[in-house]
């Protein structure tokens, strides 16, 4: 995706489950955008996400952004967080866009509670519909850097390579917005997943 034509509006949602980091993911894309003078508009919609439910994340810029929302069809780009959140918001990809999607697997509210079985060959069934997918074991390559829970950096990483962005407005953005004692884990998290294309 060619981030550099200003007048083009591109939208991006993060989409995960609650605990996964994906509000701290989209301040990380969002001040890397606003570092370069784009206008940007983030809007969060947390589903019972104490509980582990759906969060979502819409992240739009350009040179005018009018509103912050996404409709069916219209992501350039969905980061998502785990398998079967991918698939829930596919529909709102658009038609030739991307998706970055992490392989790993929580179970949700039925199928904890046996009403459900957590669907199988996800990934296999996405890529069978021609979509462009990038599916990344995000959580090891967290566990490699240091750390679990820095899966969401990992996947900001992937992201990078689809967004013209100069690495120092990636690597400004986690120094503001990540606490200082989790920089080196962080960093390493994001170099790991800016190595998987």
């Amino acid at each position: 995706m060619n981030s550099n034509n200003i007048n083009e509006v591109k939208s991006i949602m993060i989409v995960g489950v609650g605990g996964q980091g994906t509000l701290l993911a989209s301040r990380i894309l969002g001040n890397a955008i606003l570092a370069q003078n784009y206008d940007v508009k983030v809007s969060e919609v947390h589903g019972m996400s104490q509980r582990g439910g759906s969060v979502v994340t819409y992240v739009r810029f350009g040179k005018e952004v009018c509103s912050p929302v996404i409709d069916e069809g219209q992501a350039d780009i969905i980061v998502s967080f785990e398998q079967l959140e991918a698939a829930r918001w596919l529909k709102y990809l658009k038609k030739g866009g991307k998706l970055i999607t992490s392989t790993q697997k929580i179970d949700p509210m039925p199928v904890i509670t046996g009403a459900a079985t957590y669907p199988n060959n996800l990934i296999e069934q996405m890529k069978e519909k021609g979509i462009d997918l990038v599916a990344v074991d995000a959580l090891s390559l967290a566990e490699e850097a240091g750390s679990s829970k820095a899966t969401n950096v990992v996947l900001m990483g992937v992201l990078s390579n689809y967004l013209d962005f100069e690495d120092k407005f990636w690597e400004d953005a986690i120094n503001q917005c990540v606490p200082s004692k989790f920089l080196d884990v962080n960093r390493k998290a994001f170099t790991l997943g800016e190595m998987h294309r």
